[in-house]
């Protein structure tokens, strides 16, 4: 038995499921897309709307949530679960309790590093510091998201979900 029969031998299957280099991959891609989405409208509803940085990103973030729940739910994890709409409407609900936790995760940095380290660096009238925060707190969040993503959302470790 080699080393690695032998940790996987050990490693329970929630773990397992979770260490799917494609799926990872696919997560990774559709966070950056849902990235793209969250600093877009944050940047949006800061300079074009002057909504305050605090209230957009609670903006942007819900709009980044729906749009990876969209991408995942048919490319990361395509047929894990049924497909109905009561299934569907649950793993949205799933995803939005999952998604609390790292919302609130990358929420608290943002806020604690956009407001607790004043940095002034604009060009052409964009808040690069604002953007640097946000990119840095959605990076810590998304390692959150992908755990419990994957075993409480889309269930990959269970045959139906």
């Amino acid at each position: 038995m080699t080393a690695d029969d032998r940790l996987r031998s050990a490693v329970p299957d929630r773990f397992e499921a979770l260490a799917s280099t494609v799926r990872f991959g696919q997560f990774v891609s559709v966070g950056a897309v849902g990235a793209a989405f969250d600093v877009t409208t944050l940047v949006l509803l800061t300079s074009a709307f002057g909504v305050p940085a605090a209230y957009a990103n609670v903006a942007s973030i819900e709009t980044a949530i729906l749009v990876m729940f969209a991408v995942n739910e048919r490319w990361t994890f395509a047929g894990e679960g049924a497909m109905d709409a009561r299934s569907l409407g649950r793993r949205l609900l799933r995803s939005h309790v999952v998604r609390a936790g790292g919302s609130t995760l990358q929420y608290v940095l943002f806020v604690a590093v956009f407001y607790g380290v004043s940095v002034e660096l604009a060009v052409a009238g964009v808040d690069l510091w604002l953007v640097a925060v946000k990119g840095g707190a959605i990076g810590v969040a998304m390692f959150v998201n992908y755990v419990f993503e994957s075993l409480f959302t889309w269930r990959v470790h269970e045959d139906d979900a």
